[in-house]
């Protein structure tokens, strides 16, 4: 209220000067009391004039955005100009820090790893961000406004939609990548939904490899056993010459052999995936490593195979020695088994000029078919069914060697042709290789 005293008392003032004014000019007409109301009535209409005027000077700043700042005033309309700028610089403050937090909001849902899908009442797409647009196929910019039905085609998805019950997730194949989502849909807002989707393939994978995993250790242990149980009722309930029973016997013995195997290399695995990485600062000299693998893989072929070492002297790697020895073990191990008799073996080591390490086993063996490869290290994954029992093996050898060699910072390479043999290599980082002095040369052949 502080700006209505002067406002009333400057209107007074103006309409008694007006009248005043206006009385002396009708004395000199000899009218002095006409020219006093005459003289009032102009000054309350200039008055009324300069108010109007004041006032619309304030609504064209008003009309103009208030881009520029009020218009310089005292009185009713300087403190209504003053108030209403204050409220706009107020309000526009209000809407920029919105805007921050609304950025700040889409920034942190982009950031997620989980895609994120806004839907309106029509199920048409107001936002979604890159992952979502990833999972689904879409374009975040020009799919915006289109009904989701239309550009997700698959039937578990749209059925999902369509029965408006979205308690439990929807897990389906997406067609870009063919990948697996697990999708969650919530309703909010006035029958809006927020979509969530989570690329579940990898978990897929994993669930189906562990079910796997558990089916074929059962199976591995039934047949043995079943086996054994036969051999026992056999020797117990029949009477057996002294060479039938000890071909039996033999028999039980290589079925108890191949349980100890499999158990042997099921807690291999465990221990590895279980135990933290081989240090960095212990050393394992190869010469000695090697000539013990070529001797392994001798003393399984006896004779039937030519085994050659060619190393580079002195080379040493950074790691466990047990797990080497087990990698390359295995690879000389499967290239015995799977190698026809007469055939060559090569074991081979040198350091890269890049500094990396190289270790290859190479055989003349039988191969295998290009689209077994990616599946070589999958546990009991066999590209025979009964090639790998009929040799001994458990199915688990490369499944150790990939998880040796990664534990030691490499990689496992594949390269085979049915009939022309098959090359394992296991390269090493260069961080944990090095060429030392040898104290006895490996022997080339």
């Amino acid at each position: 209220m502080t700006w209505l005293l002067p406002r009333v008392a400057a209107a007074a003032g103006a309409v008694l000067g007006a009248g005043v004014l206006g009385s002396v000019v009708g004395q000199w007409l000899g009218a002095p009391t006409a020219g006093a109301v005459v003289g009032g009535a102009l000054g309350a209409a200039l008055v009324a004039l300069a108010d109007a005027w004041r006032g619309e000077r304030l609504m064209r700043w008003l009309r103009g955005a208030s881009a520029a700042s009020q218009p310089a005033d005292s009185g009713l309309w300087g403190e209504i100009g003053s108030r209403v700028e204050r409220a706009l610089r107020a309000r526009d403050t209000s809407v920029e820090q919105e805007r921050l937090r609304l950025r700040q909001f889409l920034s942190a849902i982009e950031a997620s790893p989980n895609g994120v899908l806004l839907l309106d009442a029509d199920d048409r797409i107001d936002w979604c961000n890159s992952t979502a647009a990833d999972h689904f196929g879409l374009d975040p910019v020009r799919d915006r406004g289109q009904r989701v039905t239309n550009l997700v085609r698959a039937p578990a998805f749209v059925a999902h939609l369509q029965r408006r019950s979205f308690e439990q997730p929807v897990v389906f194949v997406a067609p870009p990548e063919r990948a697996t989502l697990s999708v969650l849909v919530r309703a909010y807002g006035d029958g809006q939904k927020l979509v969530l989707s989570q690329d579940v393939t990898e978990r897929e994978r994993t669930d189906a490899m562990r079910r796997d995993f558990v089916a074929n250790v059962s199976h591995e242990m039934r047949t043995p056993l079943t086996v054994l149980a036969g051999f026992v009722e056999t020797l117990s309930t029949l009477s057996l010459t002294e060479v039938e029973r000890r071909r039996v016997l033999t028999l039980m013995e290589q079925q108890t052999t191949r349980m100890q195997t499999l158990l042997t290399d099921l807690l291999t695995l465990a221990q590895l995936e279980g135990s933290p990485r081989p240090p960095t600062d212990r050393w394992v000299a190869l010469d000695g490593l090697l000539v013990q693998a070529r001797a392994d893989g001798e003393a399984l072929s006896a004779g039937r195979h030519r085994i050659a070492l060619t190393a580079q002297p002195g080379g040493e790697i950074a790691g466990n020695a047990t797990e080497l020895m087990s990698a390359v073990g295995n690879l000389v191990g499967n290239a015995v088994r799977y190698t026809p008799d007469g055939g060559r073996i090569d074991i081979r080591w040198r350091v890269r000029p890049d500094g990396s390490g190289e270790l290859k086993v190479v055989d003349t063996g039988i191969g295998i078919d290009k689209e077994h490869i990616p599946r070589l290290t999958e546990r009991f994954y066999r590209v025979d069914g009964s090639r790998s029992r009929g040799t001994g093996g458990t199915g688990l050898g490369l499944s150790i060697v990939k998880h040796v060699v990664q534990r030691h910072g490499g990689a496992l390479g594949v390269t085979s042709e049915p009939g022309k043999g098959s090359c394992f290599t296991l390269v090493f980082p260069a961080a944990r290789v090095r060429q030392g002095v040898a104290a006895t040369a490996a022997p080339a052949a």
